[in-house]
């Protein structure tokens, strides 16, 4: 199981982002994520918060060999044909190091929604937001296959999904290459189950399914004798994601990264 830091942007700089990732990357962490966000929720005014995908672009110059990916992508946010073409772009850039995370953004009963709207987009019902996630996918994938001339990704990024519930985990198993999750929540195991069964049926290999979760970074989560590791390790999980909050603490990461060297 491969272990990543996702870098929290309410209210964080350029500058300190850069850091943490560089930092990262020398502490032994494998990839990098940062939220798909645009402001913050919880602040009328501030800072703001910096646009992931142009974040993620600038840290693919400033890495060499972690994993970068959005946490996930509101697909209402960009249209998919253009994404398809940003994400080629960043094969490109990063050298083949894209993770593609995808959802369908904030429901009306989030605070997301507010954000939304402030750009001047529409909060659609929960069953019209997850068909565009599919359309989105199935759109993406037309385009790298050469459709029209659009450039082609080498390799083509896996496309994770994330959700909360059986209908994204259905989504993600039936449609994309791998489904995000929080690492505690309650029904994981069968969330995992399910997006793996929707995947065999969709005649792919469920081995191949990439299964990501999140949580707060902590050391339960690092040290050797954790029993939480090898509880998500049980499940399937791929990717452990830790979230860490802006200024980022660089000797925190490098702390974080020593432990997990122990256990390697």
């Amino acid at each position: 199981m491969k272990t990543d830091l996702l870098l929290i942007p309410m209210s964080a700089r350029y500058r300190d982002m850069r850091a943490a990732a560089v930092a990262a990357e020398e502490a032994g962490f494998d990839g990098l994520w940062i939220w798909d966000h645009l402001r913050d929720p919880d602040a009328e005014s501030g800072p703001g918060v910096p646009e992931a995908w142009t974040v993620l672009t600038a840290l693919a110059e400033a890495t060499r060999r972690i994993s970068l990916g959005p946490l996930v992508l509101n697909v209402a946010n960009r249209h998919p044909g253009v994404l398809a073409n940003m994400a080629a772009t960043f094969q490109a850039v990063s050298g083949g190091r894209l993770l593609l995370g995808i959802g369908a953004g904030g429901s009306q009963r989030t605070p997301y929604a507010a954000e939304q709207r402030a750009i001047g987009q529409s909060v659609e019902r929960d069953e019209a937001r997850a068909g565009k996630v599919v359309e989105a996918i199935e759109l993406i994938r037309r385009l790298w296959s050469g459709h029209a001339g659009f450039l082609r990704p080498e390799p083509p990024p896996p496309i994770i999904v994330g959700g909360f519930g059986p209908r994204m985990a259905s989504i993600a198993g039936r449609h994309a290459d791998g489904f995000n999750t929080q690492a505690m929540h309650p029904r994981l195991a069968d969330l995992a189950r399910l997006a793996r069964d929707e995947h065999t049926k969709a005649g792919r290999n469920a081995a191949d399914f990439i299964l990501t979760v999140f949580a707060g970074l902590d050391e339960r989560w690092l040290k050797s004798d954790s029993r939480v590791r090898p509880m998500l390790e049980g499940i399937g999980v791929t990717r452990l994601i830790l979230l860490i909050e802006p200024p980022f603490d660089v000797d925190e990461i490098r702390a974080a990264g020593a432990l997990l060297t122990d256990r390697r």
